[in-house]
């Protein structure tokens, strides 16, 4: 019974911030893999996904190769994609141009670690 207790304790509280900075498309095919799995292993999961930098491609319509899955993925309410304001300024990249459900949060950076305060876990997207 203690067994099924912890077991409870660490699924009830699996919370992960991916940090995605990266334009390659492995790196893009990676993280859509690593939703999904995590997803089917552990329903109950809060995921989100903060991209910045080379990154941005992911979340812009027409530029993304996993388009359709970042729009599927966002269907679940416990998966947020999240895209740095400073990085779209610097890109010029308007909210028009995200795929529809990716929110803007004001500094990737400072909503990473904000995530890592309230005790997510933390995972860098990279091969």
């Amino acid at each position: 019974m203690l067994a099924m207790l912890f077991v409870q304790a660490q699924t009830s509280n699996y919370k992960v911030v991916f940090d995605m900075t990266s334009r390659d498309s492995v790196n893009q095919q990676s993280i859509i893999r690593e939703l999904g799995l995590i997803r089917e292993s552990n329903p109950n999961a809060k995921l989100e996904v903060v991209v910045y930098g080379q990154g941005l491609d992911l979340v812009i319509k027409g530029r993304s190769s996993q388009e359709s899955n970042v729009a599927r993925l966002l269907t679940d309410k416990d998966i947020s994609f999240k895209v740095c304001a400073i990085a779209m300024k610097r890109t010029n990249i308007s909210k028009e141009q995200l795929i529809p459900g990716v929110e803007i949060v004001p500094d990737g950076i400072y909503e990473i670690i904000s995530k890592q305060q309230e005790g997510w876990g933390y995972i860098k997207v990279a091969h």
